[in-house]
C-alpha cells in the first residue's frame, strides 16, 4: 500500500508515529519522516495512524500495483493531446 502525507497540512501531533512507528517519524520536534511504502503487515497500524491524525493529512492508497500499472498504460483522451 502507498501513503502520502500532505506535509503542509501536517502540524507534527505524532499520532500516526505512536501507532505505526515503523512508518512514521519524527525528524526533530516537528518535521514528519515516513516510508511511502508499507507492507500488508503493516495495514492495520497503518489504518489506525490515518483515522488517528486530527489534520487528516494522511491519504492511503491500496491500489496494487497491477491496478496502478493498467493505469500508466492507458493514453490520454484526445482531449488531453498536446500536440500542435
Amino acid at each position: 500500500m502507498r501513503l502520502v502525507v500532505d506535509l503542509n497540512r501536517c502540524q507534527g501531533y505524532a499520532q500516526c508515529v505512536f501507532l505505526a512507528p515503523d512508518v512514521f517519524s519524527l525528524n526533530g520536534e516537528e518535521a514528519l519522516r515516513y516510508t511511502p511504502y508499507a507492507d500488508d503487515a503493516r495495514r492495520e497500524q497503518v489504518a489506525a495512524a490515518v483515522a488517528a491524525c486530527p489534520v487528516q493529512a494522511i491519504l492511503l492508497d491500496d491500489r496494487t500495483d497491477d491496478v496502478v500499472d493498467d493505469m500508466m498504460d492507458d493514453p490520454l483522451p484526445a482531449a488531453f493531446d498536446v500536440h500542435h
